[in-house]
């Protein structure tokens, strides 16, 4: 989870605004989907149109205690703020799990008030099999590109990295191949806590997982070491059957 709090793993769920997808990760304009989401305790994350009234974000960036918000721009980049309906968690997310660093289901869906126009909606999957070192992903988030200034974030960037360790269907692991977190380099962090992994299926992006937590490199407190991601391979069918229950969506599907 990437926060101000400065432990091991950066999490990404403020009180003060940190680092985010660092490394020198390029602005993305066709990331349309990608929006941000605040909320009332100053904390703010990203998350995925995946119906034109559904977000799909990371548990630990909707805390309870905290009324959230989602940040809308127009065509003059001015913020609007939207209204959001109801807020659910996976059942199952440990919020001491992915302190400690621990696969956890990090999942969770924001209903709007009302339907965004004008944006894309991002399909759902999950990562093909077999998952190996190496495989090719790419991660979207609206955090901070200078660690500490607040000011340098709301611009979705994306950032090409690849698996290492041993991916699987609980966590995955990814780094900028560049680099190969010997030293810093691509890489999520405050701010793009709850954004969307992609993978390319059958030619177009599928969002596959969501950002976790991240680590500086040589996994130390920081940024632009690992990113940690969710996948969605435990946790798809949840967020389908939540979304037609709401009579939301329907979600998007590959």
């Amino acid at each position: 989870m990437l926060q101000a709090v400065h432990v091991t793993i950066v999490m990404l769920l403020p009180p003060q605004p940190a680092a985010a997808m660092v490394g020198g990760a390029p602005a993305d304009a066709s990331a349309t989907a990608v929006v941000t989401i605040v909320g009332s305790r100053g904390n703010f994350c990203t998350g995925a149109l995946i119906a034109p009234d559904l977000v799909l974000s990371a548990a630990h960036c909707t805390m309870p205690g905290a009324t959230y918000k989602i940040v809308d721009y127009d065509a003059n980049r001015q913020p609007r703020l939207r209204d959001v309906k109801q807020v659910v968690s996976h059942p199952q997310f440990n919020v001491q799990g992915i302190l400690a660093h621990r696969a956890s289901a990090d999942v969770a869906l924001l209903q709007l008030a009302a339907p965004m126009a004008g944006h894309a909606v991002a399909p759902l999957g999950v990562p093909r099999a077999p998952l190996a070192t190496g495989n090719a992903f790419s991660v979207s988030g609206i955090g901070v590109t200078v660690r500490g200034d607040g000011r340098s974030g709301g611009v979705a960037r994306t950032a090409a990295l690849v698996a290492t360790g041993q991916p699987g269907s609980l966590q995955i692991r990814l780094v900028d191949p560049a680099t190969n977190n010997a030293t810093a380099g691509l890489g999520a962090c405050t701010g793009d806590s709850g954004g969307p992994v992609f993978e390319t299926q059958n030619g177009r992006p599928v969002i596959i997982g969501v950002v976790s937590w991240s680590t500086g490199a040589n996994n130390t407190a920081g940024c632009g070491g690992l990113t940690g991601v969710t996948p969605l391979t435990l946790y798809r069918d949840w967020i389908m059957q939540t979304s037609r229950s709401w009579g939301a969506g329907p979600a998007g599907t590959p």
